[in-house]
């Protein structure tokens, strides 16, 4: 048997749980948003703690944390290390400092701006449960929340602590922002208002490991983050120029600055978050509408390519313009109306295509008179519904038809394509890789491809909260996009910038 006097260090008995990890107990009261009944302190799952603490001593290779707060204890006189160990001890007294939830760069910030979240006054190792919630322009409610542990001095900072579970694991900075989840199905997060009201995040922290749904009424601290989509300076402009119909935004500056046209997915009106941010990056920006807005035609068979060339017009010689050409942005439905542009139109010099089609999906093209493309067509008996509700529309579309595919090869400006791997709205994938067939057999190297596994159909501005299913127009009901929430959200984050250098190397060549 090991001497007790030797200068080795002691360890805990692996039995001895964390102080932290007692039940707690009270009585039953109403939970906050979940309407449900639950005694106080009953958490989701209560897991012991298999921890060693070792006391520190000369020669010892490893300082756990816990060590540390077991050294600054009082030692009881004329006993051994080993005996002392032995001895129950105190639970640890929460910190004099009240409990505060941090944000970093500040209170206020732009919407693509990453936030740092750190949490003080905890009691060492003490469990919490992160939350976060907002409510879009239509009050409806989207919330998230993750499991955490507080380190030995009762900090947490969750760009460098794991998440132990909830709705997402591991080290995620920005975890709490892109797992927002709707509280009415099917829901994603649209901000039609970019220029007069941020959207407003909340961010709790509660005593405990809980579900979202057993969370005590009243939060430990809490801090809100007004994430706003326009910086102070930027323009907002109205356009209403012959046919075009659209906003436009100006950096603050004397410019000229490099100008791009966005193009959104057909959902009708004029949704502006995506030309707003990239404003805010230096771009003069259009957000350009093309169905279902103010007098825009509603019922379309064929969309006109003359609109979207008085678009380019009307930007391209705009005072704030740099020129020669300008750069255009689209996704899904509008991404293949960019690559239209793309291959007609000489002034669109940049074109980011994110999870297009190859040719003119659902609707026709014209152009000067003449039809361009009749129209992807689509069989709605293909569409599979789950026991949910939600389509999977995946196999809905045709096959392409090689002789209606865009002339891309005519395209005088350099193209991106952007695809998520795991897109269930369409094959983006193989819309990519037969575009960038067609333009390899005519001897054209005018573009460049990035892919994302895991990301689908609705590549959004970096933190935009993931969208697992949503309303489609052409099947009426909610279908799935594919991807997962993890990998699509970093991909949004990873595109977002690298979207932005693309614009700036090439219109400012």
């Amino acid at each position: 048997m090991q001497n007790t006097n030797t200068k080795k260090s002691c360890c805990v008995p692996r039995e001895w749980p964390c102080a932290q990890s007692r039940w707690k107990t009270g009585r039953s009261q109403q939970m906050r948003e979940g309407g449900t009944s639950q005694r106080v302190g009953e958490p989701l799952q209560q897991t012991k703690l298999q921890t060693v603490w070792a006391i520190p001593h000369s020669g010892c290779q490893s300082l756990p944390l816990v060590s540390m707060f077991l050294c600054s204890l009082p030692r009881v006189a004329g006993s051994s290390s080993r005996s002392f160990l032995r001895r129950p001890l105190p639970l640890p007294h929460r910190a004099a400092m009240a409990v505060s939830v941090q944000l970093q760069p500040s209170p206020d910030s732009l919407f693509d701006q990453p936030l740092r979240v750190r949490v003080s006054g905890l009691a060492p190792l003490q469990q919490v449960t992160m939350k976060a919630w907002l409510r879009d322009e239509k009050e409806q409610l989207f919330r998230s929340s993750a499991l955490y542990l507080a380190d030995a001095r009762g900090h947490l900072d969750l760009a460098h602590s794991p998440a132990l579970g909830g709705h997402y694991t591991g080290t995620q900075p920005m975890g709490l922002v892109w797992s927002l989840s709707p509280h009415t199905p099917f829901t994603r997060l649209v901000k039609r208002d970019v220029a007069s009201s941020p959207l407003s995040l909340h961010i709790e922290v509660f005593d405990g490991h809980w579900s979202l749904e057993q969370l005590p009424h009243q939060p430990l601290a809490t801090s809100t983050n007004q994430r706003w989509f326009m910086k102070k300076g930027v323009s907002r402009i109205p356009v209403r120029d012959g046919r075009v119909r659209g906003t436009l935004f100006i950096p603050p500056g004397n410019g000229p600055f490099p100008g791009v046209i966005t193009v959104n997915e057909i959902q009708g009106g004029l949704p502006e978050s995506r030309a707003s941010l990239l404003a805010n990056h230096g771009f003069t920006t259009l957000a350009l509408a093309y169905w279902r807005y103010e007098d825009l035609p509603e019922d379309v068979i064929n969309f006109d390519l003359g609109y979207f060339k008085e678009a380019v017009n009307f930007l391209k010689q705009h005072p704030k313009v740099k020129g020669p050409g300008i750069g255009a942005m689209g996704i899904s439905k509008g991404a293949d109306l960019v690559l239209s542009m793309a291959s007609f139109l000489p002034d669109v010099l940049a074109a980011v295509v994110i999870n297009g089609c190859t040719t003119s999906a659902i609707f026709g093209l014209c152009f000067n008179n003449k039809l361009v493309s009749a129209g992807l067509g689509y069989t709605i008996s293909r569409v599979q519904i789950a026991d949910s509700g939600v389509a999977d529309i995946f196999e809905l579309v045709n096959e392409v038809n090689k002789d209606c595919m865009m002339p891309i090869e005519n395209a005088e400006g350099t193209i991106l394509f952007v695809v998520g791997e795991d897109d269930k709205n369409w094959n983006s994938r193989f819309f990519a890789a037969e575009a960038i067939k067609r333009l390899k057999e005519h001897g054209k190297d005018n573009f460049e491809i990035l892919s994302y596994p895991g990301a689908g159909h609705f590549l959004d501005p970096p933190f935009f909260p993931f969208c697992y299913a949503s309303y489609h127009m052409v099947v009426g009901m909610p279908a799935r996009w594919g991807g997962n929430a993890k990998d699509h959200s970093s991909a949004q984050e990873d595109l977002w910038p690298k979207v932005q250098e693309f614009l700036q190397k090439v219109l400012n060549q």
